[in-house]
């Protein structure tokens, strides 16, 4: 696990945003560029993500926080099928530090900085330290997938990758659209907090 960097300045984060639905997640450090859905649990009360037949798309979990807003917004998504990489094979090379990207139903788009990579065995692994909050009151994004070996014989991986990362900034989306010069920069006065 890659964890959190040590002396690392970090930015400052930004105040929580009104709530928006997320429409696509982009991680430019490993090319993840994706369509996300809404999804619920499955019947073991886990985020149920995208079906197989869609496995360049991410899910994201639609009772829970709205990227951006209050509270850590989930997203999970496949790390391969059985004949190519999926949406999230790349996530387990994400460094602290990196940007990740949000386009909001509302046309802005949320700016989370990367502040903690975890591999995580299936036995060790407590939802409620993955999809909880690591801050009150702070906007934080959470994203997951299946990582460590593959286990031929329960035709499941040993562990998951948990990528945490909180708001940093967000902007309008017009460059997230293809247009604009960039989209206009929203400042807000951040909380002085290093994730």
């Amino acid at each position: 696990a890659v964890g959190r960097p040590l002396g690392a300045e970090l930015p400052p984060a930004h105040d929580p945003l009104d709530g928006a639905a997320p429409e696509r997640v982009e991680v430019p450090s490993v090319g993840i560029s994706a369509p996300v859905i809404a999804r619920g649990l499955d019947r073991d009360g886990a985020i149920d993500p995208p079906p197989y037949g869609m496995p360049k798309t991410a899910g994201w979990y639609g009772d829970g926080a709205r990227p951006g807003a209050k509270g850590a917004a989930l997203f999970v998504g496949h790390v391969d099928t059985d004949t190519r990489p999926a949406v999230f094979y790349g996530l387990s090379a994400v460094k602290p530090g990196a940007r990740i990207e949000v386009a909001r139903t509302d046309g802005s788009v949320a700016e989370f900085t990367v502040d903690d990579v975890q591999l995580v065995t299936r036995e060790r692994f407590d939802a409620r330290k993955a999809y909880g909050p690591r801050e009150d009151g702070r906007a934080e994004l959470r994203l997951i997938t299946c990582g460590g070996t593959y286990d031929h014989r329960t035709r499941s991986y040993t562990a998951n990758v948990v990528v945490s990362a909180y708001l940093t900034g967000a902007r309008d989306g017009q460059d997230a659209q293809g247009g604009g010069d960039g989209g206009e920069r929203v400042q807000a006065v951040g909380r002085g907090s290093r994730g």
